[in-house]
């Protein structure tokens, strides 16, 4: 995919914010689209289907986490990444931004060059979805259909969001094995991104209460694997 077909939706209550970030993305070339809080946010994502959102978590009307919650409700932005740019660095906002269905984080104050490497990061992956085989499998009751991102289990549609179809599809694709933290970091976000063990912690609760509870297993001190 070329930049100038690459979309990006930048969201931010400061104008100022809106106008530096916005500014050295589109000198690399990429299509930028900006909303002011959350509501519209929902809005022009909907409207615009952008391949990346960047968004503010603290901002009126609607905060970046709640427009973050209802935008990974909509199907036909199940493979939009996104990104929360604030100045809070807490671990509790991060696992709530990754509870929220954020992909990664990018820290305030913005440095340009900094900001562009993070966000060529972020949109190799979509270069990696692009040329991964694309298959349906079936486990027990559940097909995974990896080129939807459409999950069916007991002829009941479950929609996940991206980084948690990505999970469960690595696990399901192997049933018993277990697949190590390390590795699963690797897979599902890659050496580009710098995520806690927590994360994944928090994707299998996702998991646990969308897919079943007696579907992933924990081996203490190794990772999971998925069992029918």
């Amino acid at each position: 995919m070329k930049k100038k077909d690459i979309k990006i939706l930048l969201v931010d209550d400061e104008p100022d914010i809106l106008e530096i970030v916005g500014y050295n993305l589109s000198q690399e070339g990429y299509s930028i689209v900006t909303a002011t809080n959350g509501k519209e946010a929902i809005a022009m994502a909907k409207k615009e289907h952008p391949q990346l959102i960047i968004m503010d978590v603290m901002m009126p009307e609607m905060d970046g986490m709640e427009a973050c919650e209802n935008i990974r409700k909509i199907p036909e932005l199940s493979n939009t990444i996104i990104t929360f740019l604030t100045a809070r660095s807490e671990d509790y906002s991060q696992v709530a931004g990754f509870e929220a269905g954020a992909d990664d984080y990018i820290s305030k104050p913005i440095k340009p060059k900094l900001l562009v490497s993070k966000v060529k990061a972020l949109l190799r992956r979509l270069k990696g979805e692009e040329t991964k085989n694309l298959e349906t499998i079936t486990v027990g009751s559940i097909i995974i259909n990896r080129e939807e991102y459409k999950i069916i289990k007991d002829n009941v549609e479950i929609v996940l969001p991206r980084k948690e179809f990505e999970l469960f599809y690595l696990l399901a694709s192997k049933p018993g094995k277990v697949f190590k933290r390390e590795e699963i970091l690797d897979k599902i976000w890659g050496n580009d991104v710098i995520v806690g063990g927590r994360t994944i912690d928090v994707h299998i609760r996702k998991l646990r209460e969308k897919i079943g509870d007696d579907y992933f297993k924990t081996t203490k001190g190794v990772g999971y694997k998925f069992e029918l």
